[in-house]
């Protein structure tokens, strides 16, 4: 299942989404590509989505969660990756 939590995360003068798999990266990847989001916006385990990319997710199939359910999911499906503590990915 693919998942995306409220776009309230600052960067670059917007406002970011998290989309994330609970299955495997696959299914995250195919997901992304299917709405149009490009590759660069994959990081570490999640995509990063733009606020006025959240209502295409959601149509396409998106399950809408808190950004702590996001963590708790990636976390439960074992494809949650830390960033480490020297800031490389």
């Amino acid at each position: 299942m693919i998942y995306i939590d409220p776009p309230t995360w600052p960067g670059h003068g917007r406002l970011w989404s998290h989309l994330v798999s609970d299955v495997s990266y696959e299914e995250l990847h195919a997901f992304a590509a299917r709405i149009g989001v490009p590759p660069r916006a994959f990081e570490r385990d999640h995509y990063d989505l733009p606020a006025h990319r959240y209502a295409d997710a959601v149509r396409a199939g998106a399950a809408e969660v808190s950004s702590r359910e996001v963590v708790v999911l990636l976390t439960r499906a074992g494809l949650r990756r830390r960033k480490r503590r020297d800031g490389t990915p």
